[in-house]
């Protein structure tokens, strides 16, 4: 899961990143419920390069009900020499809140088909209005190859009933 990084020692954040996870599906309701399925932060692929389709990157930024409005977010996915292969910016809308609600928070999810040259460390980098949030690890591998069928030496021994 993502941690945000953006809070230092004596310091005030406003909005801040709630979680951020990788999944196989997810999706926001009209009433803003999430719901989330197949969280995962390994990838098996049998070859290199590989594709992975329809990965959902899932987010849920919360804040004050000062910060209503539109909110600017990157993500970059990044490989572990620091090799951008992925990015993309949009925004995230707070909506106003009923009367007596202080806190705020919006939910993204972002579908990408996500390119993977090769076996490694990969991140998928957050920032918010500037500032870097969190950072979410995936570890891609390449799948281990089948056993070759082995063909029996002898053929098998037909079972005899017991006394024949």
């Amino acid at each position: 899961m993502g941690q945000d990084e953006s809070l230092r020692p004596g310091q005030q954040e406003i909005v801040h990143l709630d979680f951020a996870v990788v999944a196989d599906y997810a999706l926001v309701d009209q009433s803003g419920k999430m719901s989330v399925l197949g969280i995962f932060q390994h990838i098996w692929v049998p070859q290199f390069p590989a594709m992975h389709p329809r990965l959902h990157l899932v987010l849920r930024l919360k804040g004050k009900r000062t910060e209503v409005g539109e909110h600017q977010v990157q993500i970059k996915l990044m490989d572990e020499d620091d090799a951008e292969l992925l990015g993309g910016s949009g925004t995230v809308n707070f909506a106003e809140p009923p009367a007596g609600v202080t806190e705020i928070e919006a939910a993204a999810v972002l579908v990408f088909d996500v390119p993977f040259p090769h076996a490694g460390q990969y991140r998928f980098e957050i920032t918010v209005d500037g500032e870097r949030k969190a950072t979410v690890p995936i570890t891609v591998s390449q799948m281990p190859p089948m056993p070759a069928p082995t063909s029996p030496s002898s053929p098998p021994s037909s079972p005899q009933a017991p006394g024949s």
